[in-house]
């Protein structure tokens, strides 16, 4: 039977199989950099497979976490600095589910776009690879989804799913007591939270994004675009030692409703503002829009991207442990009787 049709391919639909095929190979080898123990498949399959036996746990609890990057990514197009908002999905992810108690395992990431440009993407799923390298877990799966007509020329999104265990009877928040004390990490920057308001603020200012930046080196863009600090590795250490009854990843809602998550019912929070110094890309936001310092606390991670609640008693070893492991820490208050977050002196 001869079929002398020449009619309309996928491709012409605007989705092209060829280019999927290529970026999949394209990432392989990042992909491979992120191997560890208990992963049991690579790429290109339909389900990703890990063995939590092969990775050393005995009675594992699993623990799930998903997040995006949010509208920092309008500025990741808009200026083509693509590299470090795969790290940002990740440590969205990550961060959360070490302030569980777990370790994070593996990683899947979902890229959507109207038509798919192969290098963009490579350098996206690049970035994620580095944020599961940095963090100890396995990029063992993903989709990249072309979806003509759903996103306009050059926009995509992204988000992520991570999954980390830890052995029963290890998960935090666990014995938070009034006198623990606070210690906060510093933070990278804005890292990946309030980012409307970013946007608005930059308009205000009105400076592009390719403006040099007012409070560094960079351009404005890529001062912006400083990627979220990765806490698993260092958490994980301060966990292992002994004494840390629970974490707080500062995002969305900054330090006045992260820190309440993780304290039990009838307490609350002390923290002196003059524990730590400001970051100029904080003080600049904030002048530029006039921003009070309780908006500004409960938007922005203000310079603190994590904060361990620690036994009075660890304290000190446990702030020497962390500043070995390469953060800035600062002793911010302590855990007292009440609810949610007092704070004393001025942010300014």
């Amino acid at each position: 039977m001869s079929d002398n049709k020449t009619g309309i391919t996928y491709a012409d639909a605007g989705v092209d199989i060829d280019a999927g095929n290529a970026l999949v190979e394209r990432i392989k080898p990042a992909a491979k950099r992120t191997d560890r123990a208990g992963t049991m498949s690579g790429l290109g399959g339909f389900g990703a497979l890990f063995d939590l036996k092969a990775a050393g746990y005995s009675d594992p609890v699993l623990v799930a976490a998903t997040d995006g990057v949010g509208t920092k990514l309008r500025i990741a197009i808009d200026t083509g600095h693509l590299d470090g908002v795969g790290i940002d999905l990740v440590a969205m992810c990550v961060n959360d589910l070490v302030c569980q108690g777990a370790e994070p395992l593996f990683f899947l990431d979902y890229f959507a776009t109207g038509k798919l440009d192969t290098e963009s993407a490579a350098r996206v799923i690049e970035g994620i690879a580095e944020g599961c390298v940095r963090s100890g877990a396995a990029l063992i799966g993903g989709e990249t989804a072309e979806m003509p007509g759903m996103y306009p020329a050059g926009d995509f999104d992204l988000a992520g799913f991570a999954v980390g265990a830890m052995e029963r009877g290890a998960a935090l928040p666990e014995g938070v007591v009034a006198g623990d004390i606070l210690l906060g990490l510093g933070s990278d920057g804005v890292h990946s939270n309030g980012y409307s308001l970013v946007r608005k603020l930059v308009e205000i200012s009105g400076l592009g994004w390719d403006a040099g930046c007012p409070w560094s080196d960079e351009t404005l863009g890529a001062a912006l675009l400083a990627p979220t600090r990765l806490y698993v590795k260092p958490a994980l250490s301060a966990i292992r030692a002994g004494g840390v009854h629970a974490l707080a990843h500062i995002t969305g809602g900054g330090l006045t409703e992260n820190l309440p998550r993780v304290l039990p019912e009838g307490f609350g929070a002390e923290i002196e503002l003059g524990a730590w110094e400001l970051p100029p890309v904080f003080r600049w936001l904030g002048e530029t829009g006039g921003i009070e310092a309780s908006e500004m606390l409960k938007t922005f991670n203000c310079g603190i991207g994590m904060i361990a609640v620690v036994a009075a008693d660890r304290a000190d070893a446990l702030a020497e442990a962390l500043a070995a492991e390469g953060e800035q820490v600062f002793v911010l208050g302590q855990v007292a009787e009440g609810q949610g977050v007092a704070y004393r002196g001025s942010l300014w």
